[in-house]
């Protein structure tokens, strides 16, 4: 997780809300098969973006408040937000490196 930062409940406001980036946050847990699936995809954009975007991810299963708070009921789901609290577009599930970055560069314009 080199590009990536990892956030919490505690940590979602200071990373998310108030980043002066658009911010991509990937939802998913330990035993979840497609989030691993995912996740190095996730890890190449974070690097291709860098400075552009930040990517964070979050453990649904350790902070179970901020999913709650966006209706998450299936992982993967990626939140993507640009500037504030209520995401711009989401991406559920195990999609193409393609479309993922198709979604972010969309949600940037």
């Amino acid at each position: 997780m080199a590009n990536t930062v990892e956030i919490t409940d505690a940590t979602f406001q200071a990373e998310v809300v108030n980043s002066d980036v658009p911010v991509v946050i990937d939802f998913w847990a330990e035993w979840c098969g497609p989030c691993k699936m995912i996740a190095p995809i996730v890890e190449e954009l974070a690097g291709e973006y860098e400075g552009k975007v930040k990517f964070a991810k979050m453990d649904v299963d350790s902070n179970p408040q901020t999913p709650m708070q966006f209706g998450i009921r299936g992982i993967p789901t990626l939140l993507i937000f640009n500037g504030g609290e209520n995401p711009v577009d989401q991406v559920v599930g195990a999609v193409p490196k393609s479309m993922l970055k198709k979604r972010v560069d969309e949600a940037l314009a």
